[in-house]
């Protein structure tokens, strides 16, 4: 009986993975029956091209946003005045509970890679060194890869970024 159902399902799987014939021929269909229409008026001076077909009068909006829009813009701008720190990321090259080996971790970034500044920082119980503040990961990543050449155990954390 399992057997049955076993050969059953095989075969129900053959086929069902059986390639679909495919025709020669290219696929076309007509959409322009579906497009809208526009009806441009025969009074109004216009340019018409190869390609477009440019109208020279001025079209009044009449269902405009622009106030709704400004009052949002402005509390975001309220918000970004108050705002202290933003999320981003720094590139964690050391990370443990050695002080000696953090001390050597950030002489060791000094000499290597000059133009970066390492931060040591105390977080109980242990020691992270860590390099440079981005605001995206894909900011990071080309330091990151120049890290890793120095630190294969560098990073990329999620930190809070002060805004000064």
């Amino acid at each position: 009986m399992k057997m049955n159902v076993i050969i059953g399902l095989f075969c129900y799987l053959l086929a069902g993975c059986a390639v679909q014939k495919t025709s020669d021929q290219e696929y076309y269909e007509n959409l322009s029956a579906l497009r809208p229409k526009v009806i441009v008026p025969t009074d109004t001076p216009y340019k018409e091209t190869s390609h477009t077909r440019e109208v020279k009068s001025t079209i009044e909006p009449t269902k405009t946003v622009n106030n709704k829009v400004d009052v949002v813009l402005d509390s975001i701008d309220q918000y970004n005045l108050v705002r202290k720190f933003v999320d981003g990321y720094t590139i964690q090259i050391y990370s443990g509970q050695n002080r000696e080996e953090a001390m050597d971790s950030k002489k060791k970034i000094s000499i290597d890679l000059p133009d970066m500044t390492a931060n040591l920082q105390y977080q109980q119980p242990k020691f992270r060194v860590t390099v440079g503040r981005y605001y995206t990961k894909l900011e990071a990543n080309e330091d990151l890869v120049r890290l890793r050449t120095s630190f294969a155990a560098a990073i990329l954390v999620p930190e809070k970024i002060q805004i000064k």
